[in-house]
């Protein structure tokens, strides 16, 4: 038997709260301009990336992690790596909607997230082929040229499931406060 949905190879809790975590972050207003912009520099969107691996783990290792903590954690992040100051509480929805997603994930309930995900990929879908109508009726001559630029743009897209990678120690302040490190290049 074959199915033929876009389901994602999220198969547990915890694959769905990294889906969810990615999403969210992708769909943040404010970190994606940072990432469209380069904000962050040539590695902004490995920036976002790794926001979502951090985040990841944070609630991981650190179940105790409420929506505000996780919000401090966003601002302090646009703050160091996109040289961005969040102040218009989209920081606070992003907080609140990944807490939600751990609260469904831990219940089992993952219907949300596949309809998030579904969205994404018609949202996607739907800005290739805006792009690829804009370069027909450009009236392009070199089609070709056009269509390896296509394949370099889609590596931008994000990577919704990551390979585990080394975790470094978080470093743990006197007040008893993760300290969030940039990514060493």
């Amino acid at each position: 038997m074959t199915t033929t949905s876009a389901a994602p190879p999220a198969t547990d809790a915890a694959s769905y709260l990294d889906l969810a975590i990615t999403l969210t972050l992708n769909n943040w207003p404010a970190l994606s301009l940072a990432v469209q912009s380069n904000w962050g520099g040539p590695t902004s969107s490995d920036k976002r990336d790794w926001l979502c691996g951090a985040i990841s783990d944070m609630l991981r290792d650190r179940p105790e992690t409420d929506a505000e903590d996780l919000e401090e954690v966003l601002i302090q992040v646009m703050n160091d790596e996109f040289d961005v100051a969040v102040d218009d509480e989209s920081a606070a929805d992003a907080a609140d909607m990944i807490m939600e997603f751990k609260a469904q994930t831990a219940r089992g309930e993952f219907s949300l997230i596949q309809e998030m995900l579904e969205s994404y990929q018609k949202k996607s879908q739907n800005r290739s082929a805006a792009a690829q109508f804009q370069r027909v009726e450009a009236g392009d001559d070199d089609q070709e040229t056009d269509d390896e630029e296509d394949d370099e743009e889609m590596d931008d897209a994000p990577a919704l499931i990551r390979a585990p990678r080394e975790r470094a120690e978080p470093e743990i302040d006197e007040d008893g406060f993760t300290k969030v490190v940039g990514k060493k290049r």
